[in-house]
């Protein structure tokens, strides 16, 4: 245990729990938790270091123009003034400012199944931007505050502590948090490799399997994302296919995490877990779950909406019953209800935001190949995933956490390794472009092509 001292008056406690007060240990420590001991949580992940980096000297144009620029936050900032002008334009038309009732039903509003009116705007949204080709029950949506809520949501009630879930790699750094941390679930990672461009194989998903059963391990479900967070593209239809039927023959569920479903930019397009139950008259519906929210296509993470949607009645009852823990306020579905309902402007948004998105996309990719960077090549979300392989002095993990660490501390850019993602392959990074301005990013730019030059120059090619 390391040295701790009284802190204003109280006995700090370190992370292995030991008590200790002006140096000297306690005689009688108070216990704790196993959430309050527990390692899972993924903070001291370079996910999570590199976001401190950026809070400690944060890029500013003006007060801070060498800080650290933010690259490891999935945000979308595209599309911002669509919304402050459809907000501004509701406000302007609400009764909130002369009339008292609404404004007290909201206020007083309470029940943790949602404003009715919410949730069929959310499922309107939901359905345009899968192109209509599905529907969605307003009824069978649990909303949460974030995505974040809605996956813990779902792990509370389709696994028991010490039992887990198969995640294909790389996968999003959160969801050691969210699905491991307060529930004492486990995730199994289903290896996948840059060798088929990442691509989800039922070899992988059986090895996988076959692992947790040599661990006595019970497996009772696997989480996909679709598009995928970090690889930022989306999942082929026949491998959706492959994944279902591998999750029927193991009766086990599937939890599809789509939050990036209307951040498809460009071809081959976007294919809802849902779609595939619609084409299959929805046998076997019942083990299939879907997570959404607001957050990325429109870009609100403030404003902590997700929800989930469930086509098994007694998780949509378990769920909602838990959501009381996590709701999101009745002012925000309000506001939110009134802007998603208008048809006209979902529509618009839809394709606004696509454009912007591919728009920004081209720019990057352009930009990293001026450096000599290559790429997969995405399709969605708000992030590229880079191969900087090459510029590894090792080709290990070691190698990896010590070029992201030059690129964080020289080139000031914070942006994620892929080991911090559960990445097979040494070199990946995720590298966000949409929570910038166009002239942050340029500068980005710039420090990527400054530092690979470095580089080269460090380390030049035998």
């Amino acid at each position: 245990m390391g040295q701790e001292m009284l802190v204003n008056g109280f006995c700090k406690v370190d992370k292995d729990g030991g008590p200790r007060t002006n140096g000297k240990i306690c005689k009688n420590p108070v216990g704790l938790s196993r959430i309050s001991m527990s390692d899972t949580h993924g903070e001291d992940s370079p996910y999570f270091a590199g976001w401190k980096a950026y809070d400690q000297d944060p890029y500013d144009a003006v007060k801070n123009p060498s800080g650290v620029i933010q690259m490891g936050l999935a945000e979308n900032q595209v599309s911002f003034d669509l919304l402050e002008e459809q907000l501004f334009a509701q406000g302007k038309s609400s009764n909130w400012g002369s009339g008292i009732s609404n404004f007290r039903e909201t206020a007083l509003f309470q029940d943790y199944h949602g404003l009715q009116d919410f949730r069929q705007a959310m499922a309107a949204f939901m359905e345009d931007i899968r192109g209509g080709r599905v529907k969605f029950d307003p009824d069978r949506i649990v909303l949460t505050a974030g995505a974040t809520a809605a996956n813990e949501l779902l792990t509370f009630s389709l696994a028991d502590p010490g039992e887990a879930f198969l995640v294909p790699t790389p996968y999003y750094p959160g969801f050691d948090r969210d699905i491991r941390w307060r529930t004492g679930v486990k995730i199994v990672p289903v290896h996948c490799e840059s060798s088929n461009n990442f691509t989800i194989t039922r070899e992988a998903l059986e090895n996988a399997y076959r692992e947790a059963e040599d661990m006595s391990i019970t497996v009772k479900g696997i989480l996909i994302t679709n598009p995928s967070n970090p690889l930022g593209i989306t999942i082929q239809k026949s491998v959706l296919e492959e994944i279902l039927d591998f999750a029927v023959e193991k009766n086990i569920h599937l939890i599809s995490d789509e939050i990036y479903s209307g951040s498809v930019f460009q071809e081959p397009e976007f294919t809802s877990v849902a779609e595939v139950l619609s084409s299959r008259d929805y046998q076997g519906c019942e083990r299939v779950h879907i997570v959404y929210s607001l957050s990325k296509d429109l870009g609100l993470p403030g404003f902590r909406v997700g929800a989930l949607y469930s086509y098994n009645n007694r998780v949509v009852e378990t769920c909602r019953r838990m959501s009381s823990f996590s709701l999101v306020s009745s002012q925000t579905q309000s506001l939110l209800a009134s802007m998603l309902s208008n048809s006209k402007f979902r529509k618009s948004y839809i394709e606004t935001n696509r454009k912007r998105l591919k728009e920004r996309y081209e720019i990057f990719v352009n930009g990293i190949k001026k450096a000599g960077i290559g790429c997969l090549k995405g399709n969605a979300g708000l992030f590229c995933w880079i191969n900087l392989s090459p510029l590894l002095k090792t080709q290990t993990r070691e190698g990896e956490i010590d070029l992201w660490n030059s690129i964080l501390h020289e080139a000031k850019l914070n942006v994620s390794p892929g080991s911090s993602c559960h990445c097979s392959d040494p070199g990946w990074f995720r590298v966000c472009f949409a929570n910038m301005s166009h002239q942050t990013l340029k500068l980005a730019l710039n420090r990527i092509q400054a530092f690979v030059e470095k580089q080269k120059l460090k380390h030049p090619s035998p």
